[in-house]
């Protein structure tokens, strides 16, 4: 698997970005929602009389593509937002309304790119955005990426200018600002900063989703659903890389099922569609390793929590990462 550099990520926001304002002409969904706290002005940009609402019904009305990822993470409502000022280019706002603070904190976890944005609290103390509690947002490019409780929000200048990039991150903080303290999702928290003695985890490289289409963009396994994953899943994927001179990368898997024998059933439909060829008996523990095409895989089965290895450069490394990055859950 290839990881696209900064820029080539910003850009792929971006790219993103423009498909999902190919806006339909046919008329919003009605819906009841908790108001956004978005002003009428800023910076000289004025905010249009009309908001549109898009909902799962039609959100493939709104976007010419792009509505899977957001249906992929319990998306619950859209409301879309115009700017416009004179003699500069329209702002647009986009405020997706998921149904967990875990579903917003995954669709900006799949890039990391871009430049942290410091907000400032009601107190005029900074917060800074790699505090978990605080709201997180990236800027790169005019365009500003956030995940703040519930909320995942894209704003966007059509041009970037100074004065555009200062309405942007103030719209930003204004819509941040009246929103609960947001935690990451705590199965992201059974990942190391070291394993293996000399494999560092990348932060730019965690992932939190729910689906095998999301997965396969970030770590393509197979077409097929061959972890059973959906809405009812909580998956998170991480990579290692070795210190002190990059050699390689590893990646790492953690899936938690909503129950045990639906764990056991993913677990011997993964083996049966990957690794039907494999013969390897199993490690101590249930740790089953085997060496493939790509390098060393390993998994091991806690309860409802499914733990996998790719491309290992051995068979110590590989068991020694599935017994260290590994989560039990029972309940």
């Amino acid at each position: 698997m290839i990881f696209p550099n900064s820029y080539t990520k910003i850009m792929l926001s971006l790219f993103l970005f423009f498909i999902a304002i190919s806006i339909c002409e046919g008329a919003g969904t009605e819906m009841t929602i908790k108001p956004v706290n978005i002003p009428k002005t800023v910076y000289g940009w004025t905010k249009s009389d009309s908001t549109r609402l898009v909902d799962p019904k039609n959100i493939f009305e709104y976007m010419n593509g792009g509505g899977e990822l957001y249906l992929a993470y319990r998306f619950d409502h859209l409301s879309v937002y115009h700017y416009e000022a004179k003699d500069q280019d329209k702002i647009l706002v986009e405020v997706y309304q998921m149904k967990t603070t875990d579903d917003a904190y995954g669709l900006l976890s799949l890039d990391w790119g871009g430049e942290p944005v410091i907000f400032t609290s009601s107190t005029g103390k900074e917060v800074n955005p790699a505090i978990v509690q605080a709201p997180r947002a990236l800027y790169g490019i005019g365009l500003l990426r956030m995940w703040s409780g519930t909320l995942y929000t894209r704003i966007m200048a059509f041009r970037e200018t100074p004065e555009a990039r200062k309405a942007v991150i103030s719209l930003g903080k204004t819509i941040a600002a009246d929103r609960s303290k947001s935690t990451p999702p705590e199965i992201i928290s059974v990942f190391p900063k070291t394993v293996a003695k000399k494999w560092k985890l990348r932060n730019d490289r965690i992932s939190f989703f729910r689906s095998h289409l999301v997965f396969n963009s970030i770590y393509f396994l197979s077409f097929k659903n061959i972890l059973d994953l959906d809405h009812s899943t909580e998956a998170v994927t991480a990579s290692y890389e070795s210190a002190p001179k990059p050699a390689g990368r590893i990646q790492t898997l953690i899936i938690k099922y909503s129950s045990i024998v639906k764990a056991q059933q993913a677990v011997n439909h993964f083996h049966d569609a990957y690794l039907s060829e494999q013969t390897t008996p199993s490690e101590n523990n249930k740790i089953f390793i085997f060496n493939i095409e790509d390098g060393w895989l390993g998994y091991q089965l806690n309860g409802k929590c499914l733990t996998i290895v790719f491309e290992a450069p051995d068979r110590k490394i590989a068991r020694e990462i599935v017994e260290t990055v590994s989560c039990n859950a029972t309940n």
